[in-house]
């Protein structure tokens, strides 16, 4: 440090040597402070010593000490508490004279177990570069041709220096940045080149799905016309196979100014200089959602929202570089190119790549690469696992071990419980376990994953009232005698990501109700490229909609089903409107009577593809070949024919008044084997499922006008209420007195409300001196302990709240201490005040969790309530909250009618007055609070945020 200042040569050691220190240091105390994290966090210069490592304005105190120690010397303490960052720790370490670190101990050379993941990169470049220099000959990815044969591996070093070559060539061919590529290649180390070529070279990838059979490539190419329309590509990069295409897509692409292969790139590099690092928030790919040349919509996705996702899953799963990740997922595809892919490159884990061709023609090499290579991580589709479970022989995999196997991720279609189970049967012998099958959920449009539930958990399934779920929305546990339907948890959202089920006007519904699936977070695209319409339509007040319906239970989401008719199958979507179109051209079908839809096949956990369509012809081989032509119609949209074909006679497709196809009530006739009987003129199929829909429509309805009605109701007692209170502290005398009114108050409104409230425990508290510790949900949980809590409890607010207009005189009035947040020697005498007044005979009401949030679970506690009840010997009652999330959550301003219940917790002492006792007691009264409140544990998930807690 100074001493050392004008020696230039040891200079750069021992500033090494001071980093090393200071992230020791900081580590072990995060790591002490919040020992259930799933992982450590990654620190850096740029880590937040609150906000990200959790080392709050309390613990300064406990760090400064720790950092004395270690550089045996006395600190700025000033400096010290004005660092928000880890780098701002060693500025202000550069200003202690006579602070040496450690010895600085060169490197020894071997090769370590684990390396860090590239968390301080702002762009997928920037990761690739950091991995390429300090891990350069590293393994990245190695192509399979098969379990065994491997054909062809890239470094971190190899694979960042062809693609910058590939990159020159782009640019030598007047690529600028912002141009808009499309990769048009199969599963191999050509991808890869050209993925990150194109991102050097500044200018942003378009993935889209190669031809199954290469001999299909010009057939195939001209399916893809409306994506590249819409994304405005000026170059398309493909096999060998497709320069021949050139002259095709040009004509019908305006944009388009070549096709070339990735080979061409590499060997045109002239050296030419490459664009800058392109900004976090700049575009770094289109992520296109359909096939369809009709209408597609290019997910737009910054380096900001791929790396947030990256690192919220690998926060969620626990994932690093001694992970191994196998996998035969398509790379144009979200979760083999992003999940898959970006995720390994980020933490630096081995990735094993097959074709989805190898998978398809023999699943059993899926299950071989992950016993040879001992993987650890993988991903697939529902349809992946029922392949297994029917095309694999024990015969081919006698010797198969599946115990290196610690998650596998089932997603991007519907998720079978019954596929689960059946794997998880049959492949138990093999060593699988049935803790390692991850269902998973997400989309294009949060990059691809959204929710995960925690490693190690066998999978959650929720077995609900079939009935109660289709008439009215309530996911309710199945009785003995109802029917029942089982759902799959998908668990929580990742880190950072929230998630939220509305109702058809937009407002946020409870516990077990049934509706639209929204989101946010950092994750979330800006919208559709090019199509603002649909961008409108996906965003609203900063939530996306996702399409989906689900409900969540418990912190959970369970997808019940999507809300448009678009078809999963094999992981792709299919768009019935496309596949309607194909077989309305075939010769004696007739035209705009043609339905396409999915149905669940409960032996397979798919979804089946089910055309059916019209045609006067009735003799039996003329239907047989017709048949074949609608099946080749449906093969060239989809790539592989329908699971079934169903004609019926003319008119008995049903259509809406205006002449639309009407997919779902198609699908209903199906299920119930009633396509083709005669169903009337359209008038009366109309009328009749009006009425049938009647009576539903009219419950929704009064169910809907009820609740609106109770939400005007509840703010008019709300603010009555609370108008009321104000004025009663104000004018009465003496805090007893006051206290009084605010309570009777308060029990009125509830009353009022028609919120039933249950109480326990409060006979355990004493009149005073005592420390209560409660779960922070709503808004709502002040107006629940006022009612409850006896006495005249002290409830400590921060300091921003003193100088407000209202609140200030209102609080001081009821004797509520304010405590200051952030600076550390003021934080300390608002301790020691708090600590006389509870030796003074009053009871100390802390919120440890800061603030509240909309999502549900309980974050991690603040230190200062357990530092002032450790030093002043007090005992703590931690108090569980129930309901008022519910009733008002978080950024949610319509309030619904939800039983409330406060509940008082025996005691518990911290058996000492040292940091140490502090967070142990801190960590035992969590961890009772977590047992009681019905909510997830959101510690391990989320990082703590600036609340109003001391």
């Amino acid at each position: 440090m100074h001493a050392v200042s004008n020696y230039p040569g040891r200079r750069r050691a021992t500033q090494e040597a001071a980093r090393r220190e200071v992230f020791a240091v900081v580590g072990s105390l995060a790591r002490e402070m919040h020992p259930r994290r799933n992982a450590p966090a990654e620190i850096s210069l740029a880590s937040r010593l609150e906000q990200d490592l959790g080392v709050d304005s309390l613990a300064r105190a406990e760090l400064n000490m720790r950092l004395e120690r270690a550089f045996h010397a006395p600190l700025p303490i000033e400096e010290l508490g004005r660092a928000d960052t880890v780098g701002d720790l060693l500025d202000a370490l550069e200003k202690a004279p006579g602070a040496e670190p450690p010895p600085f101990a060169e490197p020894s050379g071997e090769a370590l177990p684990h390396i860090r993941a590239a968390f301080e990169a702002r762009t997928l470049t920037e990761a690739l570069d950091w991995h390429a220099a300090q891990n350069p000959e590293r393994l990245h990815l190695t192509f399979l041709r098969d379990a065994a044969t491997p054909g062809g591996a890239l470094t971190y070093w190899r694979l960042a220096d062809e693609a910058r070559r590939a990159a020159e060539g782009l640019v030598a061919r007047d690529v600028a940045p912002g141009d808009r590529i499309a990769l048009m290649l199969p599963t191999g180390l050509d991808f890869f080149v050209g993925f990150f070529g194109v991102l050097y070279a500044g200018a942003i990838p378009v993935p889209i799905y190669p031809p199954m059979r290469m001999s299909q490539i010009e057939e195939h190419l001209t399916r893809q016309i409306g994506i590249l329309r819409n994304a405005g590509v000026k170059m398309l990069v493909t096999t060998s196979e497709g320069l021949r295409l050139a002259g095709l897509a040009r004509r019908q692409v305006e944009t388009l100014d070549e096709i070339v292969a990735v080979a061409d790139l590499v060997g045109a590099a002239n050296g030419a200089p490459l664009p800058p690092t392109r900004d976090a928030s700049a575009t770094a790919m289109l992520q296109y959602t359909s096939g369809s040349t009709g209408d597609p919509k290019g997910v737009v996705l910054s380096h900001a929202n791929l790396l947030a996702n990256v690192r919220a899953m690998g926060l969620a799963i626990g994932a690093s570089s001694a992970d191994t990740f196998v996998s035969w997922l398509p790379l144009y595809h979200d979760m083999g190119l992003i999940g898959a892919w970006l995720g390994c490159l980020h933490f630096g884990a081995p990735l094993y790549v097959m074709s989805p061709l190898t998978f398809l023609s023999r699943p059993a090499s899926w299950l071989e690469a992950i016993d040879r290579h001992r993987g650890t991580l993988s991903a697939a589709p529902n349809f992946a696992f029922e392949l297994c479970l029917d095309k694999i022989d024990d015969a081919q995999i006698e010797r198969l071990d599946l115990g290196s196997l610690r998650m596998v991720a089932n997603g991007a279609e519907p998720i079978s419980p019954r596929t689960i189970r059946r794997f998880a049967e049959k492949f138990a012998k093999y060593g699988f376990r049935a803790e390692a099958m991850a269902p998973v959920y997400g989309l294009a449009e949060n990059a691809v994953g959204l929710a995960f539930p925690p490693p190690g958990r066998a999978p959650m399934i929720d077995r609900i009232d079939r009935d109660a779920l289709s008439t009215d929305g309530r996911a309710e546990p199945a009785g003995k005698d109802s029917s029942k339907l089982e759902i799959v948890s998908c668990g929580a959202p990742l880190p950072g990501h929230e998630i939220r089920i509305v109702d058809a006007a937009g407002r946020e519904l409870g516990e077990r109700r049934e509706g639209r699936l929204e989101f946010r977070g950092p994750s979330a695209t800006s919208g559709y490229f090019r199509n603002e319409e649909k961008t409108r339509a996906l965003i609203r007040d900063g939530w996306l909609d996702s399409g989906d319906r689900a409900y969540m239970a418990g912190g959970e989401i369970y997808v019940t089903g999507r809300v448009k008719d678009i078809l999963i199958r094999a992981g792709r979507h299919l768009y019935p409107q496309e596949i309607e179109e194909a077989v309305a051209e075939v010769e004696g079908i007739r035209k705009g009577c043609v339905a396409a839809f999915g149905a669940a096949d409960t032996e397979t956990g798919t979804e089946r593809l089910i055309v059916v369509a019209e045609t006067y012809e009735t003799v039996p081989e003329a239907r047989g070949a017709l048949e074949t032509r609608v099946q080749t119609a449906v093969s060239a949209v989809c790539g592989a024919p329908a699971d079934e074909v169903r004609f019926v006679p003319p008119r008995s497709t049903p259509k809406t008044s205006s002449g639309k196809i009407r997919r779902g009530a198609a699908k209903t006739l199906f299920e119930e084997g009633r396509l083709g009987e005669s169903r009337g003129p359209v008038w009366s199929q109309i009328a009749r499922l009006a009425l049938s829909g009647l009576w539903p429509a009219t419950r929704r309805a009064a169910r809907q006008a009820g609740e609106l009605l109770y939400a005007g109701w509840w703010w008019l007692v709300v603010c009555a209420g609370y108008f009321a209170t104000f004025i009663a502290v104000m004018s009465l005398p003496g805090r007893a007195t006051r206290w009084s009114a605010a309570r009777r108050i308060a029990e009125t409104m509830l009353r009022a409300l028609g919120a039933k409230v249950t109480r326990h425990g409060l006979e355990l508290l004493p009149a005073g001196g005592a420390v209560l510790a409660f779960n922070h949900s709503s808004y709502v949980d002040v107006m629940l302990l006022t009612a409850c809590l006896p006495g005249e409890p002290a409830f400590v607010a921060k300091k921003e709240l003193a100088g407000q207009f209202f609140a200030g005189p209102f609080l001081r009035r009821l004797g509520a201490i304010f405590v200051e947040r952030f600076d550390i020697a003021a934080s300390v005498a608002d301790a020691e005040k708090l600590a006389a007044a509870a030796r003074e005979g009053r009871n100390l009401v802390f919120f440890p969790e800061g603030t509240f949030t909309r999502r549900s679970g309980l974050c991690g506690f603040y230190l200062g309530a357990f530092k002032i009840a450790a030093e002043a010997d007090l005992p703590v009652y931690p108090g569980v909250l129930r309901g008022t999330r519910s009733m008002l959550r978080g950024e949610q301003w319509f309030p619904r009618l939800t039983p409330l219940s406060l509940t008082i917790l025996p005691p518990l002492r911290s058996g000492g007055a040292d940091f140490t006792c502090a967070l142990r007691l801190r960590d035992h009264v969590r961890a009772a609070i977590l047992g009681q409140c019905g909510e997830p544990d959101l510690s391990e998930l989320t990082k703590p945020k600036r609340g109003n807690g001391a």
